[in-house]
């Protein structure tokens, strides 16, 4: 199957919108061993996009149209199909019943706007959309299947999965190709590439082997096809787990918070946070997993100096004597907010995020972490020298996988940060 992707919008064009549906697309069709072969981005401009639709569908097996469905004066989709298939536009009575469907659902009064998704090219199928107003278009251009959807990407994921790739499923032939993505956190591509090839030189041939670096989890992916793909995927996701080792947070996707909420909720632990320089992202990331109410207690914010000595009971003398930013405040911040809010785990954070406030013995990037139990309290420093939101982002990431590691007993740090330790 030859397929090319026609997307539309002057949002796209403007850059106010950024294309992540072709990488949507791209990723729903891999495991059938289809590829996109071009991919097209028009503005709302009716001749440009009936230019585009003639060419494209002149050329390839399938093509999806994304964008341009809704009830708006630059939704042009339906017209410049209608434009290239020589057909009138008229009222498409399941696109109608669907309409009147999604407003009673969603307790709106059809309005004229709306009315304008159900103008469809004479003689064309719809496409089911369980998520929106505005339904897909099914048509043939010549050898061509041409198939329009809505930009939303939400409807749109929706839309491949439930009718999309069934559909072509049933039309062409797949390899059936098997993949499984792994989330790392604190081992870098180059690092895995050079432990791969390092133990497995003769790398095989029919295991594909992909990295997508992204912060703070980087994603491994191996592919396999073939007669005996899902017995070559099993063992080689095992050969590479045995080289991530304990970076392996799990199988995409997956966060590095909601690792430490399977972590927790396995050995029955509470955790809690005091937060200065992350500004509460180590909670938010927390409760941003569900279920996570099972196992995080609470959190402590304290930017000011004043809060850290009357919600954590940091000593005036350590602020004065040590800084804000340094070990035996950290400390008291871990102690406190475990007293304080009483759960069994503590992850504490201080640190100048910049880009001000750094000195020649505290530059911008310095960050004090304390993690763990009363009992057994760790503290590390770490230096990174990255802009605000990089750093905050790494600094939240790089406390959960410390927890994590606390949890399950792994010893040491993750091999990145032992580049950036203080």
């Amino acid at each position: 199957m030859k397929l090319q992707l026609l997307l539309t919008g002057n949002e796209l064009m403007a850059g106010d919108t950024i294309d992540s549906n072709s990488a949507m697309i791209a990723e729903l069709i891999t495991d059938y061993g289809w590829r996109i072969d071009k991919k097209v981005t028009v503005g709302d401009d009716l001749k440009l996009l009936e230019q585009q639709i003639h060419t494209l569908a002149n050329d390839c097996d399938v093509l999806i149209i994304n964008g341009g469905l809704g009830p708006t004066v630059d939704d042009m989709t339906s017209l410049a199909l209608a434009h290239v298939t020589v057909n009138p536009i008229t009222e498409h009575p399941d696109a109608l019943a669907h309409l009147n469907a999604w407003c009673v659902q969603k307790g709106f009064r059809l309005n004229k706007s709306n009315l304008k998704q159900a103008m469809l090219p004479d003689g064309c199928h719809i496409i089911a959309n369980s998520r929106g107003s505005a339904v897909g278009i099914r048509m043939l251009i010549g050898n061509c299947l041409v198939l329009a959807t809505p930009g939303v990407p939400g409807e749109l994921r929706a839309m491949m999965k439930e009718e999309i790739i069934p559909l072509l499923n049933g039309k062409f032939a797949s390899d059936y190709i098997q993949t499984k993505r792994l989330a790392v956190f604190g081992l870098g591509e180059s690092s895995i590439q050079e432990r791969v090839n390092a133990r497995y030189p003769d790398w095989p041939d029919d295991v594909e082997l992909g990295f997508r670096a992204s912060m703070p989890v980087l994603e491994v992916k191996l592919t396999t096809r073939g007669q005996h793909a899902g017995t070559k995927l099993h063992e080689w996701r095992h050969n590479i787990i045995q080289l991530i080792d304990d970076h392996l947070l799990g199988d995409m996707p997956l966060s590095v918070a909601q690792a430490v909420i399977t972590a927790a909720s396995q050995h029955q632990l509470s955790i809690c946070t005091a937060e200065s320089c992350t500004g509460g992202r180590i909670a938010a990331e927390l409760t941003g997993v569900a279920g996570s109410s099972s196992v995080f207690s609470g959190g402590i914010v304290s930017y000011s100096n004043d809060l850290k000595q009357r919600l954590l009971e940091v000593s005036e003398a350590s602020l004065a004597s040590d800084g804000a930013v340094s070990e035996s405040v950290v400390r008291q911040m871990a102690l406190g907010a475990l007293q304080t809010i009483g759960a069994d785990l503590v992850v504490a954070v201080t640190g100048i995020a910049g880009p001000d406030g750094g000195s020649e013995d505290k530059p911008v990037g310095t960050v004090w972490l304390a993690w763990g139990s009363s009992e057994d309290l760790r503290v590390e420093k770490f230096f990174l020298p990255l802009d605000r939101g990089l750093f905050q982002t790494l600094v939240t990431a790089l406390g959960l996988d410390l927890i994590r590691r606390y949890i399950l007993k792994i010893p040491g740090l993750p091999e990145l940060m032992t580049r950036r330790r203080a």
